[in-house]
């Protein structure tokens, strides 16, 4: 991205260079070349060698211009000499030495080399004219002056303009990578911040739920060790199958572990053990409606996330005594509606972040969340996801 303009300038200078070598040879060698064609005697035929020996040496510099026996300051001594021997000779003159002169600005690296070389020139094409014609300064020599001066003016002109356009390439390129650079530290951070969302929520959704299981079921275990010794027992086992969950949790999300903590099965199997432990756990009623729908790995990891987020909300706050899970395949999407019948809340007034994590869970797969609730209303929680490339719905009765 950043080479761009330098690129664009470079290109656009290569064509200007390509249009003055045309131009050279159309108006500077071929009327040249036309103007002693009617010329008799060997002036004829050195005029015509001069010019062969300026084209083709010309021609090299524009096509080989790495070669290192006619280097473009080499040619342009040659050019020099050439243009004097053509103001001696018929067919030359001012009028090929002023269509001569941005070859020494084009070929040359410095401002100053120019003026000398083309300077060389100018001396050469006076000298020559003015041995032809037996005068110290002729009109082709006072032409030739005039050019060269004017020449150098322009030359100077269109070297600092140059100059400047190089530098605001440079100056362009330069903020480009800049804003280059900073657009890629901003995905950076983007990307790091989505990934700590992710990672926040997964653990919000799996082990922070895991071990708030966890404490409520020791805390009942250990209140009721004496008095229902059996009971007690079955909840040191629900502890310890927590634990192990969360460890199998733990070690998916720092990447040892295969990116699936679930147990293989269909999303309705999935279901039914979430509830049949909530229901084990807390001695609540689940009405649970579970067909088989089968769908990709992804919306079964939302769908279990977003009753196990559920669940906990009714186990913490919700004070409910039934729980009614529904799934439902639809023919665009899969829905899970959980409700209780508990004491509600006022949506607008939560805060929490496992109903924020829920709703981007759902956003993710294109899918939504619906909360319903009042104070002493219950409370309603519809997800919808729609199909995937692999999500295909199938009742199985």
């Amino acid at each position: 991205m950043s080479q761009r303009p330098a690129t664009s300038a470079k290109l656009w200078i290569a064509d200007l260079h390509l249009g003055h070598s045309v131009m050279w040879f159309v108006l500077g060698l071929a009327p040249s070349a036309v103007a002693v064609v009617d010329e008799a005697g060997p002036a004829k035929w050195a005029s015509l060698a001069v010019l062969a020996v300026l084209a083709g040496g010309h021609a090299v510099v524009r096509l080989f211009p790495g070669n290192p026996v006619l280097r473009p300051e080499r040619y342009l001594w040659v050019l020099a000499a050439g243009l004097g021997a053509m103001g001696w000779l018929p067919g030359g003159g001012a009028a090929l030495f002023i269509v001569s002169l941005p070859q020494f600005w084009i070929f040359t690296a410095t401002a100053r080399a120019a003026i000398v070389l083309s300077g060389a020139a100018a001396a050469a094409t006076v000298v020559g004219s003015s041995v032809r014609s037996a005068d110290v300064l002729t009109g082709n020599g006072a032409f030739t002056l005039i050019g060269y001066a004017t020449g150098v003016l322009v030359g100077m002109l269109v070297h600092r303009l140059m100059e400047d356009a190089e530098a605001r390439a440079l100056r362009l390129s330069e903020e480009l990578e800049d804003t280059r650079q900073r657009l890629a530290e901003a995905h950076r951070r983007e990307g790091a911040t989505a990934e700590r969302e992710r990672l926040a929520r997964e653990i919000h959704d799996t082990l922070a739920q895991g071990f708030a299981s966890i404490i409520v079921l020791a805390e009942a275990a250990r209140a009721g060790v004496r008095t229902e010794p059996e009971r007690a027992a079955q909840q040191l086992l629900s502890i310890e199958r927590t634990a192990r969950e969360n460890f199998a949790e733990a070690r998916v999300l720092v990447g040892s572990a295969p990116q699936s903590g679930l147990t293989p099965g269909s999303v309705a199997a999935t279901l039914r053990r979430t509830l049949d432990r909530f229901t084990q756990d807390t001695g609540l009623t689940v009405e649970a409606e579970l067909p088989e729908i089968a769908c990709d790995q992804q919306t079964r990891i939302a769908l279990l996330r977003c009753t196990q987020e559920s669940l906990a909300n009714v186990r913490k706050h919700a004070g409910a005594t039934t729980v009614g899970v529904v799934l439902a395949g639809l023919p665009d999407a899969v829905e899970l509606e959980i409700t209780d019948d508990g004491r509600g809340f006022v949506v607008d007034d939560s805060r929490g972040f496992g109903l924020d994590g829920m709703r981007k869970r759902m956003a993710e797969l294109g899918g939504a969340l619906t909360v319903t609730s009042s104070l002493g209303d219950g409370t309603r929680v519809l997800a919808t996801i729609p199909h995937g490339n692999n999500g295909q719905v199938r009742h199985d009765g």
